[in-house]
């Protein structure tokens, strides 16, 4: 089989796809793969470091709906960069069997040239209300993968849609805490707290999560604490950890990013993020406690829907953008969780209700099935 994978800008796009190759590769280990994204984006990063080829095409995405000098910029990429000299070299080269993507303006190049020369397609999407650009592929694929089930409520073409789950690489819960704490180094009785914001950073949970750094995690050296950025925000995140006094104490750690976060996200006691479908799947497989700080600034409200769900279901502490800000409103949460064993242990059982575990062999099965199609 030959596979190209694209899709791109955020972590949030590029995971799924990472792990779709990586399932494809377990099922079929003479697969060719290979991933298409756009320069200057996360892409460039992940790909290379996860051992695949990478591939660019133009395009960019729209901010808002007036007709400002960006969005005509995107607009007029949207129509011709499946057309352009670059995207058609990269079909002709690699000559694909298949081609996936996972969302965001990076895919939508590859995904309509592909389409228009009659290679089979599928798009999937991680959250509940499908993307701009899943919305504007959805005459164009052949299928559409989706994790919520709600989300056929949104798209037309709902005689294409597969309800397949979240896809997830094999490092999230490939190793058990203990083995996962023997690897960083981490003692068995520690509590251990991790926290990040996001790829592209998130300002409210950097200096909400430094001021809890400050309040609680420092004040205990039975905790470690370790938090990353994302590296747009490293620098200002930086100095207002130093000044706070942090870069001397042992037990905080601030990172740009952090490369083994499965491994970290299973050695954790306590995870503190966003509330990506991504990432609350990754959550909901290994059983984790956690705080939720949903993002405001999303399409359609869709990280406060999906971090929602899981508050009233008590599989999560859920806690407002701006209030995570405050003095107290996240150490207060967190203290409440760690020193509650009982607690703890009960939304980690909850949490096990929105896990998918089948979700990677639906997609391999879907993938053989798209291809008898054609």
């Amino acid at each position: 089989m030959r596979l190209l994978l694209t899709g791109g800008g955020t972590a949030g796009h590029i995971n799924p796809a990472l792990a779709i190759a990586e399932t494809v590769k377990q099922n079929d280990p003479n697969a060719e793969i290979a991933f298409v994204g756009v320069r200057g984006k996360r892409e460039e990063d992940l790909v290379p470091r996860a051992g695949y080829p990478l591939y660019f095409v133009q395009a960019r995405g729209f901010r808002g709906k007036l007709p400002t000098l960006s969005n005509l910029r995107a607009a007029w990429l949207a129509l011709t960069a499946p057309n352009a000299k670059d995207t058609q070299e990269i079909l002709d080269t690699f000559k694909p069997d298949l081609v996936i993507g996972t969302g965001g303006y990076a895919c939508w190049p590859l995904m309509v040239a592909a389409a228009k020369r009659g290679i089979p397609t599928a798009v999937h999407e991680s959250n509940s209300h499908p993307g701009k650009a899943v919305r504007m592929l959805q005459g164009k694929v052949d299928r559409i993968w989706t994790n919520f089930p709600n989300t056929v409520q949104h798209l037309r073409r709902r005689e294409k849609v597969v309800r397949v789950g979240n896809p997830l690489r094999g490092d999230f819960g490939a190793l058990t805490r203990e083995e996962a704490r023997a690897r960083l180094g981490i003692s068995s009785d520690r509590l251990f707290i991790l926290s990040f914001g996001g790829s592209g950073g998130a300002e409210n949970v950097n200096r909400g999560v430094i001021t809890m750094m400050r309040e609680l995690s420092a004040k205990n050296p039975a905790i470690l604490h370790m938090h990353a950025t994302g590296k747009a925000d490293f620098e200002a995140s930086m100095l207002a950890f130093r000044e706070a006094g942090l870069d001397e104490v042992q037990n905080c750690i601030l990172k740009d990013y952090i490369y083994d976060m499965p491994l970290c996200m299973v050695a954790a006691d306590l995870i503190i993020s966003r509330a990506g479908a991504m990432t609350l799947s990754e959550l909901a497989l290994l059983h984790k406690a956690c705080v939720l700080i949903p993002s405001p600034n999303v399409a359609y409200n869709h990280q406060v829907l999906n971090a929602t769900e899981l508050g009233r279901a008590g599989a999560a502490k859920v806690l407002d953008d701006d209030a995570v800000t405050k003095e107290g409103v996240l150490a207060s949460a967190v203290q409440e969780i760690l020193t509650d064993g009982t607690l703890r242990h009960s939304m980690e059982e909850k949490i096990v209700a929105f896990a998918d575990p089948e979700a990677n062999r639906r997609i391999w099965e879907e993938i053989g099935a798209l291809l008898k199609t054609h």
